[in-house]
């Protein structure tokens, strides 16, 4: 059986996310099924009305419990939220293998990984788990382990013009 596509939006730039969802919404209008997995984010977009209006046809998952950054937490704090991510993690492992889904959107998985709370292997075996999904990871930091797996990388900058007088 062929293997889904993974893509990657990774850099600096605003609207890895949002290319992310209009992806996950395009999928969606070709009558396929969606499952997005939130890491990482002080507000998540489970918190977004308009997106539980999508299921069931996107699905929407965020494991951590708390709202705020995760680099400002106490460090018993940190720890349960590491706890919740792996959870998030094997949860994602667990879509892929029952092929819950057609498009698995890792939002902000690549953050994981620069801040060592997940190991690039823990990731390279969740998207080894895939059959016919495809997936998409973001992020800001993309480790060479990782890219290396990627059909597509695009890469999001944040260009400013200078105006010529």
């Amino acid at each position: 059986m062929a293997k889904g596509s993974i893509y990657i939006y990774s850099g600096d730039g605003r609207g890895k996310t949002s290319a992310a969802i209009g992806r996950a919404v395009q999928a969606a209008t070709e009558g396929k099924s969606v499952v997005i997995i939130q890491f990482l984010k002080e507000r998540g977009l489970e918190d977004s009305e308009f997106l539980k209006r999508l299921e069931p046809e996107i699905k929407l998952f965020r494991f951590e419990k708390s709202g705020e950054n995760f680099e400002q937490l106490p460090e018993e704090k940190k720890q349960e939220e590491i706890a919740n991510i792996r959870n998030g993690i094997n949860f994602a492992k667990k879509v892929l293998t029952t092929g819950e889904c057609d498009l698995l959107v890792l939002d902000e998985v690549l953050g994981l990984v620069e801040k060592g709370i997940v190991d690039g292997q823990v990731i390279q075996s969740v998207l080894e788990s895939r059959e016919d999904t495809e997936i998409i990871l973001t992020g800001i930091n993309l480790p060479d382990s990782i890219c290396i797996l990627a059909d597509e990388v695009s890469r999001i900058e944040n260009v400013k013009f200078k105006v010529w007088e």
